[in-house]
């Protein structure tokens, strides 16, 4: 690199650049009450449309991702992956879809809030764009998404510093050898009961299985003392997923 390259490298790297805005993350489930399918196909059809012009406007204000359940858990049909920079606005698409016709047949069973925080573990693994860099949520869509909330024992806060990291960089080489599963880590202390939730997405379900089965004998395996509920969601359009409510 010449000397004029390597002044002009310096003085890009020294402009001003805009911060990076943490996000809030929330991951809410719908249950639909059973009587719902009981309603005349008319009531039903604008109860969906409604629905799903409530989920089109809020696209401008919050990434959205839309996830069936159907048949795969017997307390939620549905879940809605929202991402955005105001809680405010969660609480205002949550009560525009709950004054919908489809709406007043729905339970929120689940919901978790959390938020975007770089990892202080993965330092010494980190890359443009790795997962423990990120302030910002980047989902790759792929058709499956596997979420659970997670809290750790008091006892692993206590530990050195220095021990949490070697423990964490075992925990992590074993993530790395499942290339084909991405995490997305978000932190909820203070902001909800758990302290992380986290959310893999992946083509193959199998993969995951597998990278869960081998976290077990780490570790870190020891210092968990809740990673459930557990639910394994499938990506869809909005529209699709309401209508196979019946």
């Amino acid at each position: 690199m010449s000397a004029h390259e390597k002044t002009s490298v310096l003085a890009e790297a020294r402009q001003p650049t805009t911060p990076i805005k943490r996000q809030y993350v929330n991951f809410t489930f719908f249950k639909v009450d059973p009587s719902w399918r009981r309603l005349p196909e008319e009531e039903k059809a604008r109860g969906r449309l409604e629905l799903v012009n409530v989920v089109e406007r809020f696209r401008d204000d919050l990434l959205l991702y839309t996830y069936s359940l159907l048949g795969l858990r017997s307390d939620a049909d549905f879940m809605i992956w929202r991402i955005g920079d105001r809680l405010e606005t969660f609480q205002d698409m949550s009560a525009q879809i709950f004054r919908t016709g489809l709406g007043k047949y729905l339970v929120n069973t689940y919901s978790y809030l959390a938020a975007t925080k770089r990892s202080i573990y993965v330092i010494r693994h980190q890359h443009p764009g790795s997962e423990g860099s990120r302030l910002q949520v980047v989902p790759g869509e792929a058709k499956y998404l596997f979420v659970y909330p997670f809290v750790k024992s008091r006892d692993w806060y206590l530990l050195a510093k220095d021990v949490r990291q070697r423990i964490m960089d075992e925990h992590i080489a074993v993530g790395h050898r499942y290339p084909t599963v991405k995490i997305n880590t978000t932190y909820s202390f203070g902001l909800d009961d758990q302290e992380f939730v986290v959310a893999f997405e992946s083509d193959k379900p199998h993969d995951f299985l597998d990278l869960v089965m081998e976290l077990r004998e780490t570790e870190s395996s020891k210092y968990t003392v809740r990673d459930t509920p557990v639910f394994t969601c499938v990506m869809k359009k909005i529209d699709e997923i309401l209508e196979s409510l019946g």
